[in-house]
């Protein structure tokens, strides 16, 4: 059964927030296509994860000095209920990703990257060895899909005066693939820009050119939510 983990980062407000719409879109469709069964949500704003903090330093430095260590050991090797209490924290998360095969990532810019609350998320999950098969040496999620979806107050597309300035795709990018293992192949971005202009009046004369943003994005959401969310093999080295 093919299963989908559905994150939302971004703050609500008054105004709705669009990455929520957005992913809202691509879970509905997801769920009419395929199995609602294999659904899971979490909500980074209103279920916060913790930063990460000293018991998980400690604990992740002891795990790396032994190489790839399966996920069922890593809590042997706490040295203290702190350390434990960390790991009890972070496991839940790990294997929720794991078992998705479509991982759906709701995350407006802000101030040109990511929200505070999915670096969090991203900081939590990127254990030591966690995403490596222990025996084999394969990245364990080689073979996920991911799909993220952004909301973006300007314009950051190729051409545009602050093309420069995203540092939330290219970081997203690079860490999906250095850190987890999820090839390019993999990785859909999906975008929906100058969401401010219905609201700040020096962008009116952009209201247009979101709305064509608006509706290109959920048009993309819909055909990737309607596949199957079987993505290919990485090709090995």
């Amino acid at each position: 059964m093919l299963s989908l983990l559905h994150i939302d980062s971004g703050a609500p407000h008054s105004d709705g927030s669009v990455s929520r719409r957005l992913t809202s879109l691509f879970a509905e469709v997801w769920r009419r296509e395929h199995a609602a069964a294999g659904y899971r949500y979490r909500d980074l704003v209103a279920d916060p994860v913790p930063p990460v903090g000293p018991p998980y330093v400690d604990l992740g430095r002891r795990v790396e000095r032994r190489g790839t260590v399966p996920l069922g050991e890593v809590e042997a090797l706490a040295a203290n209920a702190a350390e434990r209490r960390d790991w009890a924290r972070t496991l839940p998360l790990i294997e929720e990703l794991h078992a998705a095969h479509t991982v759906l990532i709701g995350a407006p810019m802000y101030n040109f990257s990511v929200p505070a609350a999915l670096k969090a998320w991203i900081d939590r999950i990127t254990f030591p060895g966690a995403h490596v098969d222990p025996d084999s040496g394969e990245p364990l999620l080689r073979r996920t899909r991911v799909v993220v979806v952004t909301a973006r107050g300007g314009a950051y597309g190729p051409g545009s005066p602050r093309h420069g300035c995203d540092f939330q795709e290219p970081y997203l990018r690079a860490y999906f693939r250095e850190h987890l293992g999820v090839p390019e192949e993999n990785q859909w971005y999906v975008h929906a820009e100058m969401t401010l202009a219905e609201h700040l009046p020096h962008l009116a004369r952009f209201t247009e050119m979101a709305a064509r943003s608006l509706a290109d994005a959920r048009e993309r959401i819909a055909s990737l939510a309607a596949r199957d969310g079987r993505p290919v093999e990485a090709p090995q080295p």
